[in-house]
């Protein structure tokens, strides 16, 4: 029986988009995960994203396949938004997790998670993060090719493995009826919502250290790991912490090379347990 990896997306880019790294990792796991996160309205947007833990474990609550009797445990494995909200969701359920593979989830703790509380009080936040831009967010293109060349040509996304971008724009936008457009699936209020509430607690509750082992692979050119730092993710991670060429969005810039890292990052969590 294959391991399972439940897997959680980037605040803005749904899981399907992914679907390029799911391939690479299919013939050892069995890939799991929810579609867009903070969606469903039984589990809101709120500070520190408590609902959206509540979501994954939900989810994993609903899949929860039984080997001989017992529960199958699951890797949790995230991209940004998805590696906070799989390591809150293992300091919730660690009985359910064998370990948690963070990908750019650069954990905020001591002055810096002061910092990030008062400018969330303040509004500052909105203008030190994505939140601004995200409210303006164009979501409505009028055809495939047009949401295309709209994409490739943003220097963020032309870094993107152009499967990943293909990816992005026939799974993570819909369809728009009658006009045969395309439309953002990820709604631009909930991914403005998730940039505004990112979770300024993480620190403290790791302040003991992790439950089950946890992994992280850094961006080389990351900026949310220069702004972050990674002092208190070593402390969480200690060895297990591996540096792949790219940004933030390195699984969209290099998806076989990010599942080989997370395959090589499962493996010596195996390993050493």
């Amino acid at each position: 029986m294959k391991d399972i990896i439940q897997f959680s997306h980037a605040n803005g880019f749904p899981a399907s988009t992914y679907r390029t790294m799911f391939a690479e990792l299919a013939d050892e796991f069995e890939i799991r995960g929810i579609e867009c996160i903070g969606h469903d309205p039984r589990f809101p947007v709120t500070q520190d994203w408590p609902h959206l833990v509540e979501q994954l474990i939900d989810d994993m609550n609903r899949q929860r396949g039984h080997a001989d009797g017992e529960p199958a445990k699951v890797w949790l494995v995230g991209h940004s938004l998805g590696g906070y909200v799989s390591l809150l969701a293992a300091l919730k359920r660690p009985n359910w997790v064998k370990g948690v593979v963070m990908l750019d989830s650069p954990v905020i703790a001591g002055w810096k998670s002061g910092l990030l509380r008062i400018t969330q009080w303040t509004g500052l936040d909105e203008r030190l993060s994505p939140a601004a831009a995200t409210r303006k967010r164009r979501t409505h293109w009028a055809s495939r090719d047009e949401a295309w060349r709209h994409f490739h040509a943003k220097p963020a996304f032309a870094r993107w493995d152009e499967r990943m971008l293909a990816d992005y724009i026939d799974r993570g936008m819909r369809e728009a009826q009658p006009d045969g457009g395309r439309t953002l699936a990820f709604d631009r209020q909930v991914e403005y919502r998730i940039y505004r509430t990112l979770p300024h607690t993480l620190g403290a509750r790791l302040a003991h250290g992790a439950p089950v082992p946890v992994g992280f692979i850094a961006g080389t050119r990351s900026r949310e790991v220069r702004h972050v730092g990674l002092g208190m993710t070593r402390r969480v991670v200690g060895e297990r912490l591996e540096w792949m060429d790219g940004s933030h969005l390195f699984p969209m810039e290099r998806p076989i090379d990010t599942a080989r890292a997370v395959q090589r990052m499962i493996t010596s969590m195996r390993d050493a347990g």
